[in-house]
């Protein structure tokens, strides 16, 4: 998966948190959490914070037993979950970071359960559209623009970006319309897909199933209707038929998968066919074969199909579909771009301009607007798949943010 830095509290206290674009609260270990695993920091401790204060219990959220407090639920298919108290604190993304410290809303676990549980990670850190987001409370507070960018490394590097806040985007930049009124989800229009250059015959609208076609960046894979699902499949089988099939590394799940390609991602393309998604507007993004293939974790040089078949109508597309590209999630324009690079270098190279200044003063925020996201399913079979999974196979441990970049540490 890949995590950034959170730094809460009076003094600060330090995390890694999942960035997640299908959730919509950040949350983290409560000291007093009756049922949380053991994470890479300790659990926040709202007693050592001379700024904490709890969310009181009012109209707008649910409550726990006593009626006093906020409280937040969040669960998922695959038998994870968290629930906690909500409070309020001084949140920060580090001593190099612009952004001025601010006041938040965030969620103090007091029972996780399944990978939630057992993830080395602290937490999960809410991009998504909600009024508790970071995103929002910060857009809200006049802190930044209201657009932020990812940018996730290749198959075997890791590392990448992110930028809180509007930057004009380059002009290579496509687009495609997201509309927030569908979904509560970061959707595209997706309109068709070339395999090796020939377009897949699909049903009409088969990307555009009830939320759409989702972008989440707490899913690892891509997860396609049944029928685009099959006809992606058999148009990849139809140009690697040079490779050998392979049994994949897990017997559980009849995993898709080649060998014979080299171990050198960059000459993956000699062995697999190029792809292009085209959106509703014409605009077309290629995709390269690290953006639909993850090494095999038991054979040296083989590759498997990171496309699964989902029951759901829904389209999701995880991070394997943007590694290496600069997506923008332009939330001011509904639109969201994609531009091709080399995220794990790209914090040493980008120069963006265009942000707005950080906001001088520290305001409060009694927001509880308390979504309950649909279930997820583990990724790496064939289920019943929407946003909020975040089972990600590298981690970004090095996040730009606010213009501000810091180190990477591949874990």
């Amino acid at each position: 998966y890949y995590t950034t830095r959170l730094w809460i509290g009076t003094p600060p206290q330090e995390f890694a948190l999942i960035v997640d674009t299908g959730s919509t609260v950040t949350y983290v270990p409560c000291s007093s959490c009756a049922h949380c695993g053991k994470h890479q920091d300790p659990r926040f401790q709202p007693d050592l914070s001379s700024t904490y204060q709890p969310v009181k219990c009012n109209p707008s959220c649910n409550c726990d037993d006593e009626q006093k407090q906020c409280t937040y639920d969040r669960r998922y298919a695959e038998m994870s979950s968290s629930s906690g108290v909500l409070g309020e604190d001084i949140v920060s993304f580090g001593n190099e970071s612009e952004l001025v410290p601010q006041r938040a809303v965030f969620g103090c676990e007091n029972r996780e359960t399944g990978d939630l549980y057992s993830q080395r990670a602290d937490g999960i850190m809410g991009l998504g559209r909600g009024q508790l987001s970071i995103v929002d409370q910060l857009v809200d507070k006049s802190v930044i623009g209201d657009s932020f960018s990812l940018c996730y490394g290749g198959m075997d590097v890791g590392g990448g970006a992110m930028v809180l806040g509007k930057f004009t985007p380059p002009p290579e930049m496509v687009f495609s319309h997201s509309d927030p009124f569908r979904s509560p989800y970061y959707n595209i229009e997706l309109k068709e897909m070339h395999v090796a250059g020939k377009r897949l015959k699909l049903p009409t609208g088969v990307f555009d199933g009830r939320h759409g076609t989702v972008l989440d960046s707490g899913t690892t894979y891509a997860y396609f209707q049944k029928d685009a699902f099959v006809a992606f499949r058999d148009a990849i089988l139809r140009e690697v038929h040079s490779l050998k099939r392979v049994r994949g590394p897990d017997p559980n799940y009849d995993d898709i998968c080649f060998s014979g390609a080299g171990r050198d991602v960059s000459q993956l393309s000699k062995s697999f066919p190029a792809v292009e998604m085209v959106f509703n507007n014409g605009n077309k993004l290629l995709l390269s074969p690290e953006n639909y293939l993850f090494r095999h974790t038991k054979l040296i040089g083989a590759y498997c199909l990171g496309i699964f078949a989902n029951t759901e109508s829904t389209t999701l597309l995880g991070g394997i579909v943007v590694r290496n590209t600069l997506v923008t999630y332009d939330r001011d324009n509904d639109r969201i771009g994609f531009l091709k690079t080399n995220c794990s270098e790209l914090w040493r190279r980008v120069k963006i301009s265009g942000a707005p200044a950080p906001a001088p003063s520290v305001s409060q925020s009694n927001d509880t607007n308390l979504e309950i996201p649909p279930a997820s399913a583990a990724s790496g079979s064939p289920a019943n798949v929407l946003p909020g999974a975040w089972h990600i196979t590298c981690i970004l441990a090095m996040v730009p943010v606010f213009l501000a970049f810091f180190p990477c540490t591949v874990l």
